[in-house]
């Protein structure tokens, strides 16, 4: 119901709107909050945490929440072992997630990440209007009116973090007719049954494996071979804990996992038939199933967006971003959350960004409202001299230990400005924007996995709006306070340091 009568955030007009609350939206909320920059928070659901209400459907999450790790609890290194909590600047406000975990798993449970999402918003007050629908958007001379069911919001920034949330299918012939991955059933349903599912990334392994125990036969079928993350060196891949029905194709247990482009699907008199061309292996395969499920992902629900002219890629599933997130075709539209993905990045090694997940994307939201308050109200953001001798130092610590730069390679750097004044450390910037943009001597350090799986340093040095990229060597247990490590930072700085 909608909160008509006392609720946070009327309608009116704020310098910012952020539409949903899953994860993003909330991060952005709060990051905005601590920076003293007035904005309105809506969602149409009736509380907190979006897609973890409902999925992934067999409950567990593929990203780890490890209750002990080799750093204490709520510290800044510890977010790089708790890939799930949101980041709160307050002790009792970090690390939330892993209180809620029954100790079974390291991967929380649906139910457990909920909770401790949940447990964010109570601990750190955030308001949010629930049962407020988005419905269009219309710009109107320099601002943008969000109507809602609850009424018109005018502001100068809209901050869409509505997820990844749209079921997405391909215009394949007869694909209309298939059940999508949401619309899965009880796994008990398909007891004896043989099932493809037409897809092979998280969502269709998710199936398979919690299908192992109750089909006859799984078959998952598309073009390219199975992306997995142990060999790929990326969590944009499959999972490691989705393996069972992959290793139970290599070992000829009667799962398939089949590289082959659908043709079209058919179904007649309780029978599916899929009819595809192998690409690996060429040749026509008619598949015959009791069920079909489409794994084939989702799209971002824009609404209207695109008749205000938001630019889309990816088969229209996706915003086109600069590397702040904001629209690439209309200044002022804002991205949070899993959309963020759209906004590429380098993709160094061919690895993307970790932009999907909610350990990549909080980091992105903090990053976007510093540079909203920045750049659109003026907020000084407090930046820390760094005396000359203690920069090698500085930036060893954070390729060391930054979170950041852990779960966003490539993508988010550490900036040091190098001035006349002196070093300045600038905060966490998008790698993108330091190489593309012209700007005063600074250095960027981040952290990347090359495509051996090595894990080393890199930096990237601008002198005279020129920018030289070096490489630092990997460390076996990912310490690079070496000697070696230090002497070659010195180098690479010399004559940029007083």
């Amino acid at each position: 119901m909608a909160q008509l009568n006392g609720g946070p955030y009327p309608p009116g007009d704020y310098p910012v709107v952020i539409v949903g609350s899953g994860p993003g939206g909330l991060q952005v909320s709060y990051s905005l909050t601590r920076l003293g920059v007035k904005h309105a928070l809506l969602s149409a659901d009736e509380q907190p945490a979006g897609m973890f209400r409902k999925f992934p459907f067999f409950q567990r999450l593929v990203t780890w929440s490890k209750p002990f790790a080799p750093v204490e609890r709520g510290t800044r290194r510890y977010e790089w072992y708790d890939w799930n909590s949101l980041l709160g600047d307050e002790p009792e406000q970090r690390a939330l997630v892993p209180q809620f975990m029954d100790g079974s798993s390291m991967f929380p449970a649906r139910s457990e990440m909920e909770s401790g999402i949940v447990e964010f918003v109570r601990r750190t007050k955030l308001q949010v209007r629930y049962g407020c629908r988005w419905e269009r958007t219309r710009q109107d001379g320099e601002s943008f009116v969000i109507e809602t069911s609850d009424g018109e919001y005018r502001c100068s920034a809209a901050v869409f973090a509505v997820g990844m949330t749209e079921p997405w299918k391909p215009d394949t012939p007869g694909m209309a007719d298939v059940p999508h991955y949401v619309d899965t059933e009880d796994p008990k349903e398909y007891r004896n049954q043989r099932i493809v599912l037409i897809g092979k990334r998280n969502s269709g392994f998710e199936l398979a494996d919690g299908f192992l125990p109750w089909a006859r036969q799984i078959m998952l079928v598309s073009p390219r071979p199975a992306r997995l993350s142990v060999i790929v060196h990326s969590t944009a891949a499959a999972r490691a804990r989705y393996l069972q029905p992959y290793e139970d194709h290599v070992l000829a247990g009667g799962t398939f996992s089949l590289d082959a482009a659908i043709e079209r699907v058919e179904h007649s008199e309780g029978v599916w038939r899929v009819h595809a061309k192998g690409t690996t292996k060429p040749g026509d395969l008619t598949l015959e199933a009791d069920r079909v499920i489409a794994c084939t992902g989702f799209s971002v629900p824009l609404g209207d967006l695109p008749s205000l002219g938001v630019a889309t890629f990816h088969q229209d599933r996706l915003p086109a971003q600069t590397p702040f997130w904001e629209s690439a075709s209309v200044p002022g539209i804002y991205c949070a959350g899993a959309i963020t993905q759209g906004s590429i990045g380098l993709k160094k090694y061919g690895i993307p960004s970790n932009s999907a997940a909610v350990h990549g994307f909080r980091y992105n939201a903090r990053v976007l409202a510093e540079h909203l308050a920045r750049t659109r109200f003026g907020v000084e953001i407090p930046r820390r001299s760094i005396p000359p001798g203690e920069v090698v130092s500085h930036l060893i610590e954070e390729i060391t230990g930054a979170p950041e730069l852990w779960h966003q390679q490539s993508y988010l750097a550490r900036v040091l400005s190098l001035g006349p004044k002196g070093p300045v450390d600038e905060g966490v910037s998008p790698l993108a924007h330091f190489v593309d943009e012209d700007g005063p001597d600074a250095v960027a350090a981040v952290l990347e996995t090359d495509d051996t799986g090595d894990v080393h340093p890199c930096v990237y040095v601008r002198r005279g709006g020129k920018v030289e990229e070096h490489l630092l060597p990997g460390a076996p247990m990912h310490d690079f306070n070496t000697a070696e490590h230090r002497a070659q930072l010195s180098g690479w700085l010399k004559g940029s340091l007083p």
